[in-house]
Parts: C-alpha cells; sequence; structure tokens
C-alpha cells in the first residue's frame, strides 16, 4: 500500500464520518473534500472543478429544473388529483394502488418532487377521510424510490453509476435497459410493503389527532402586566385545566423553571413554553392579558401595548393558520424562529414548529434550549399565521410544502401545463430512442420550457437543491482521486484474494451489499460514487461482464430502506406519520433484504 493510497483513505473514512455525523452540512463536507484532494497534490486542479462539469452533475440539475416546471404547472398534481377518488377503497388495494402511480411517475420525474405532491394530497385526503397517513406516508416514499430504479433518469443516483462507470471505460446503459429489473423490484416491493403495512403505526382517530389535524406544537406564552392569570396558581389557570395545553418551562427574570408545578403563582413578565394543538394556540392568541409569540416585537412588528390586545381577536378573523413543511434546500433552513420573526417571509409570520420526530423526541430536544434559538432543519414543520387574501404567496416559496388545502390557491395555466407535459414527453422520448444522450435532451427540456415560458429561472434559482449538486461536485473528484492513485484497484484485489473460490453470486452479494450498507450511513449519491469504481475493478480482475456489477451497485445505493437517512424522501416522511426508527428497521429491514437476495440472484444470471 502506497502513501498516496493511505492518504486517500484517511481522506475516505474522515469523509464518511463527518456524513455520518453531520458535522457540517453536506455543501460544506463537499468543498472541503475538493480542497484537501486539491492541496494534497491527489489529484490536478482541473481534476478537481470536473465535477462541476461533469455530465451526471449537469443531468441532475436540468431534470430538477424540470421536475419544478412540471410542479409549478400542475403537471404531477394532475397526474395524481384521481387519487382523491379512491379513499372509498380499502387500505388492502388502495395502498398497492397508490404505490404503483407513484412508482410509475418517479420512473420519469425526481422522485423527491413526486413524493412532496404526494405528501399533500395524503395528508388532505387523511384529513377529509379520516385516512391514516402513517399507513400511507412510507410505502409511497418506498414505492417513490422503487420507481426511481426503473429507468436512466429515475433517480441522480443511475446518472452517476452511469457517468462514472463510463468514465471508466464501461459501456453506458440505455435508457430502458434495466427496467425490466426495476419493474420485479417494484412488483415485489409494493406486495411485501402492502403484507408489512400491519406493521406501522396504527391509524386510529386519536393518532390522526396527534399526528396532524389536532398536531402539537410549541409556542411561547407571556403574562401581560393587565392579565387576571396574575398571582394565580398554576392549577387554577386554563392552562392547566386545558386538557390539549402542556405547560414545558416557566421563564421568570431570566431564569429557567423545567415543568413547573402546578402551585407556583404567575407573575407579570412571566415566560410559560407551552404545547398546544392549532386550535388551543388560536383561543390563547385572543385571550386578554396574555401574549403569543410575542419576544420584543408584536405580531404586526409595533411595541407591545394594551391596544393590542383587543386587536388580536379582529385579526383572526383576517389572518390563518397555515401548515408548512420544511423541505432540503429550503432557504428557511438554519433559521431560527427568532430570525424569522424578525424577517418575516411571504406576509407570514412564525407562530410555533414542529421537529421532524415523534412528540415524546421533540419535547425532550426542545426543553433544553430557548424555543427561539431552535434552527429548522429538512422534515421539520412550521404553523405560521398569515392574512387569508396572502395565502397564495405560500405557494411561491421555495422548496416548503403546504400541508393544507386552501381556497387561496394560485391560478395555474391550462396550456401551460399541457406544454410542460409534452415537454417531458419529448425529453423522454429523445433519451429512450437514443436520438439525444439523456444530458443534451434534459437540456432542451429546459431549453423548451423557457421559450414557451412554462419556466422562469428566477423562480426556481433558490428551489433547485444545491446540496445535491455541491455533493457531486465533490465526490466525483474523490472517485478521480481513487482511480489516480489506485486506491479502487487495491480494494477489489484484497476482496477478490478473499473471495478466492467464492461463486459469482455471492461476490455480486456482496457488491451489492456493501454498497447498501454504506449508504445508509453516507448519501446514496456519494455511495454510487465511491463503490462504482470498486465493483468494476473487482469485474475486471474476475474476467466478468461489468453491467452486472455496476447494476449491483445502482441498486444498492437506491435500496437502503432500513433508515430514515437512507434516502431524502425518507427523511422527509420520518415523523410526518410519527414513525419510529423501528420502522424503518423493521419494514425498511424486510424489503432491503428481500431485495438485496432477489437482485443478488438475478443480477448473478447475467454473468
Amino acid at each position: 500500500m502506497t502513501t498516496e493510497i493511505i492518504l486517500v483513505f484517511s481522506i475516505l473514512i474522515i469523509t464518511i464520518l463527518l456524513f455520518a455525523f453531520e458535522v457540517f452540512s453536506v455543501d460544506k463536507i463537499a468543498f472541503l473534500l475538493i480542497g484537501t484532494l486539491a492541496l494534497t497534490g491527489l489529484i490536478s486542479p482541473e481534476e478537481a472543478i470536473s465535477g462541476f462539469s461533469n455530465s451526471a452533475t449537469i443531468t441532475v440539475l436540468s431534470l430538477m429544473i424540470i421536475a419544478l416546471a412540471l410542479e409549478d404547472n400542475g403537471v404531477i398534481a394532475s397526474m395524481a388529483r384521481f387519487l382523491k377518488n379512491l379513499h372509498v377503497l380499502p387500505l388492502v388495494i388502495l395502498l398497492p394502488v397508490i404505490m404503483l402511480i407513484t412508482g410509475g411517475i418517479s420512473a420519469f420525474i425526481n422522485t423527491t418532487a413526486v413524493v412532496i405532491v404526494f405528501i399533500k394530497i395524503i395528508s388532505e385526503l387523511s384529513k377529509r377521510f379520516n385516512l391514516s397517513q402513517s399507513k400511507l406516508l412510507m410505502p409511497i416514499s418506498f414505492a417513490g424510490i422503487l420507481g426511481g430504479s426503473c429507468t436512466l433518469m429515475g433517480t441522480s443516483t443511475n446518472l452517476i453509476v452511469n457517468s462514472v462507470a463510463k468514465n471508466l471505460g464501461a459501456e453506458p446503459f440505455s435508457f430502458f435497459e434495466f427496467t425490466l429489473f426495476g419493474v420485479i423490484f417494484l412488483v415485489v416491493g409494493i406486495i411485501v410493503i402492502t403484507i408489512a403495512s400491519r406493521w406501522l403505526p396504527k391509524g386510529s382517530q386519536q393518532n390522526l389527532e396527534e399526528a396532524y389535524e389536532l398536531e402539537k406544537f410549541i409556542t411561547v406564552v407571556v403574562i401581560n402586566k393587565d392579565s387576571e392569570l396574575i398571582d394565580q396558581k398554576i392549577e387554577d389557570t386554563f392552562f392547566f385545566k386545558d386538557s390539549e395545553i402542556s405547560i414545558l418551562k416557566l421563564i421568570r427574570m431570566g431564569q429557567v423553571t423545567n415543568d413547573p408545578g402546578k402551585y407556583i403563582s404567575l407573575k407579570e413578565k412571566d415566560k410559560l413554553l407551552v404545547m398546544c394543538d392549532v386550535e388551543s394556540l388560536a383561543k390563547l392568541n385572543t385571550d386578554k392579558g396574555i401574549t403569543v409569540h410575542k419576544d420584543q416585537e408584536t405580531i404586526a412588528g409595533k411595541n407591545e401595548s394594551e391596544e393590542n390586545s383587543n386587536e388580536d381577536k379582529k385579526r383572526l378573523e383576517e389572518f390563518g393558520f397555515v401548515e408548512l413543511l420544511i423541505l432540503p434546500g429550503s432557504i428557511l433552513i438554519g433559521k431560527t424562529l427568532k430570525q424569522l420573526r424578525k424577517q418575516r417571509f411571504q406576509g407570514a409570520l412564525p407562530i410555533a414548529i414542529k421537529k421532524r420526530r415523534n412528540i415524546r423526541n421533540t419535547q425532550a430536544q426542545l426543553i433544553r434550549k430557548d424555543i427561539k434559538e431552535i434552527s429548522l432543519k429538512p422534515g421539520d414543520r412550521l404553523l405560521v399565521e398569515i392574512p387569508k387574501d396572502e395565502i397564495g404567496k405560500l405557494y411561491e416559496m421555495e422548496n416548503v410544502a403546504i400541508l393544507r388545502e386552501h381556497k387561496t390557491k394560485p391560478y395555474q395555466n391550462t396550456s401551460k401545463k399541457r406544454l410542460s407535459f409534452l415537454i417531458l414527453l419529448l425529453v423522454i422520448g429523445l433519451a429512450a430512442s437514443g436520438t439525444l444522450p439523456i444530458l443534451l435532451s434534459a437540456i432542451t427540456g429546459v431549453a423548451l420550457l423557457l421559450l414557451t415560458r412554462c419556466l422562469v429561472l428566477n423562480d426556481v434559482y433558490h428551489r433547485i437543491n444545491w446540496q445535491v449538486i455541491f455533493l457531486l461536485a465533490g465526490m466525483i473528484p474523490l472517485g478521480v482521486a481513487m482511480s489516480n492513485t489506485g486506491a479502487d484497484k487495491w480494494i477489489s484485489t484484497n476482496l477478490l484474494n478473499l473471495l478466492s473460490g467464492q461463486t459469482n453470486l455471492i461476490i455480486i452479494a456482496l457488491v451489492f451489499l456493501i454498497t447498501m450498507l454504506m449508504s445508509s450511513v453516507v448519501s446514496n449519491n456519494a455511495t454510487a460514487i465511491i463503490m462504482t469504481p470498486i465493483a468494476i475493478a473487482i469485474a475486471t480482475g474476475l474476467d466478468l461482464s461489468m453491467k452486472p456489477f455496476i447494476l449491483s451497485v445502482l441498486f444498492g445505493a437506491n435500496f437502503s430502506f432500513f433508515t430514515p437517512m437512507g434516502y431524502q424522501t425518507n427523511t422527509l416522511i420520518y415523523g410526518m406519520g410519527f414513525y419510529k426508527f423501528k420502522h424503518f428497521m423493521i419494514i425498511g429491514g424486510i424489503l432491503s433484504l428481500i431485495l438485496w437476495a432477489l437482485g443478488s440472484f438475478l443480477l448473478a444470471t447475467l454473468l
């Protein structure tokens, strides 16, 4: 083992640890990686920036833009809208139907965009028809991932594996080359998840109240000088008597009391950190003598005064509560409630936050520090108050999903919807027929969307998930460094020595399994970049066809279902149905094992 190989392995291990423990954001890790590889001389300056011009990076970026245009023009929503007519079906039929539709759409449109639209629809269905979100959200996420594995453009991972393999001398995949395998995996996945759905959280009315319709939120209540609550014991106040309100903290003169006792008397300027549902929060906002969510500023940005108490009641007639889901790439990520209240956005005022785990975990986490200092992460939900006639503006926000339907939806041009869909079909047709490489067909699609005014770039710049783009730009040079130093060949040689005398099935299964396990800790895209050169080196060393080994990396990187971190859509739905980690371990684990065994067998038949 040379010094260069040791250095590459050291950088690789540190990178994996940074990803696993989320020490820095993905984009920061990517730039640190580029700088480290270049400064250590493992790659040239030209190779350091090769990730930005790589065909996979540009293709992924173009397909992201196309997906945003399809979402903005209502194409994805139209594809899924008829689901609202299926609520009468029993769950055992409804579940596979929804999964099949989700998977079918995800084969051609960005999986995350598709799942986000389905989250909105399922949220509405659960509220209107008393359906269980927890029985549907995980299945649609898994179905989206499986569907994305059916075509070359289905996921960014597919494109990355294809690009890296092509650069290493392998023959590139055609558009539908592995579709048969993908469809088999999708069908098997639907059957397994439908059977295993009995282990998902039950969809009783109580669970629905906790999970969505009467969701618990955290907020701050301040006792004003004219409040009737002054000198009252907590046990005598409505905070204590209302079963939907829980007092988590009492903040008085800078002193914090966790879980204050019922015999404590309230004083002027006391701050109470409370957890309550949306309806109770609305009632709190009209009670004279207390101020909800105000720090130094009032809701309207003025200084606090007695006159504002009467106006709070009027405001309920003009303002509405809206629940938002924070998506990856949102400009709100990393910001605290305190910052958002000062800045405002789209005329909305943040009221409370719900962290992306179950309530028990949320309480434990929030109690540790002031609510104003808690920063938002992807998958968190934010309750905002906004004038009812301005709710439509929220639909213009970047990477934020509205979980409640409102009458003030923005107008969508029917002709642009049809035109956007036709452009999507053209992109698919050009790539599938081989008329144009998928890179050029995707770029052509973006150009046509711009020319037909179905897309305005200024509307999508801030909605693109740049972390994925920078991740690709950072990880691709790492793959180059592994190739330059011979690290990939060193790994493959030692693996071949360990597996000497083993069957092709065992070797394929091992590559598949290592990729799947790594993808549960590191990003699936990063895993694909690391494992593809190793898989090709193993195939070359055995003098076997490369494609089965490349496909084992492609499917293995996509099929990490047993942790919520294995795929972006899993992170989003984690907590939305009040899933616990064990639900991913049990249901996702069963699915991963079955697909691993099936995939290894099918791919081994190609050798």
